[in-house]
């Protein structure tokens, strides 16, 4: 219907990738600063929570720059898969959750994370 937007793939898709990384670097962030805080807050160990904040932002700075993109986004699914089925089986929330603290948002990093996966990120990569 629209085909003169294709012309914006590469660029939809590095507007993408960015907003992926926005939402990983800042939480890794947030649990690299406090990781025993952060810890508490998710039920995890001071150590894990270190390791998924410094997963969270290599993931993070991968998918943004373009390095080993596909790797970087397939490693930001499993950490996704893991935050879905934690709230899932152990917190019990629900797809919307309360205050919207479901795993939709979850969900949609998935599915974000995939499409870059599937698409190699684009043409605007530093190497794949």
């Amino acid at each position: 219907m629209f085909p003169q937007f294709t012309q914006f793939t590469d660029l939809s898709l590095l507007l993408l990738r960015l907003m992926v990384a926005a939402v990983f670097v800042t939480s890794g962030l947030s649990h690299v600063k406090d990781p025993k805080g952060r810890a508490k807050s998710i039920g995890m160990g001071p150590g894990f929570t270190l390791f998924l904040g410094v997963a969270e932002i290599m993931g993070g700075l991968g998918v943004a720059f373009g390095v080993l993109i596909q790797l970087a986004a397939i490693g930001l699914i499993l950490l996704m898969l893991g935050a879905i089925q934690k709230k899932i089986f152990v917190w019990h929330t629900g797809f919307w959750g309360e205050k919207s603290s479901g795993w939709h948002y979850d969900l949609m990093l998935v599915l974000m994370n995939f499409v870059i996966v599937c698409t190699g990120g684009g043409k605007y990569v530093l190497w794949k």
